[in-house]
């Protein structure tokens, strides 16, 4: 079996969950995601995503499940963060990390970097990496399918000025249908997936798996939740 079948067999129909903190919360430490990771993986995650090369190899070192990686990094130059340039690339692709994941959401690319040869470049050096494109509109998801992604994820739906507000549960996910009609290649649903019922359902119409990770792994927020409706008493 090759290696883009295995982790796409791991994760069929199941739970990945991302363990992911940045520089101004609390939990920031890559000793902290790895053990986020180990809880995940004790109540049975199939995969785990999670952000920074260091982060990626203390959970690789602690739980013995695949990863989907990638290194948020903010340039002077451009919009995009979620592992920008090639160099990103490379740098999780080198920790061993199943997929590597990057923004394709159409907007430019630090130093002027042009998504196909950064592509074709992965697709050189790192023959047995799968890519993910974090995908927030419809044409990304075209232009996914003309690079030839591995894995679709609806990961920046909701994230970017053009869809800011949105979510795919919206409308009866009508969006994450019109996604999966349109994606040549396994679509993972994540963005805004705050429960069980969400999960389960996006599973139904088709996805091939599914991300969650605030509503999990975010401690910030989730307590937010229950204090915001405190507060409203």
């Amino acid at each position: 079996m090759n290696l883009k079948n295995n982790f796409l067999d791991k994760v069929k129909d199941r739970l990945i969950i991302s363990c992911q903190a940045l520089a101004d919360e609390p939990l920031h430490s890559s000793f902290i995601m790895a053990r986020m990771a180990r809880a995940a993986y004790e109540a049975g995650a199939s995969a785990i995503r999670a952000n920074s090369v260091v982060d990626v190899q203390a959970i690789m070192d602690t739980v013995e499940l695949p990863v989907i990686g990638l290194d948020k990094v903010d340039y002077s130059d451009a919009p995009i963060y979620i592992t920008p340039t090639i160099k990103e690339m490379r740098g999780i692709a080198a920790t061993g990390a199943a997929v590597v994941a990057c923004d394709v959401t159409g907007r430019p690319r630090p130093h002027g970097e042009q998504l196909a040869t950064i592509v074709e470049t992965m697709r050189t050096e790192y023959p047995d990496t799968l890519l993910m494109a974090d995908t927030a509109s419809l044409d990304d998801v075209k232009e996914a399918n003309r690079l030839g992604f591995d894995i679709i994820g609806t990961t920046m739906y909701g994230y970017t000025p053009a869809t800011e507000g949105c979510n795919i549960a919206d409308n009866d996910f009508e969006y994450l249908k019109q996604v999966l009609a349109m994606s040549k290649a396994p679509v993972i649903a994540e963005g805004k997936i705050d429960s069980p019922e969400k999960a389960v359902t996006a599973l139904k119409l088709g996805c091939h798996s599914v991300v969650v990770g605030s509503s999990i792994t975010r401690p910030q927020l989730i307590a937010k939740t229950y204090i915001d409706a405190v507060n409203e008493l």
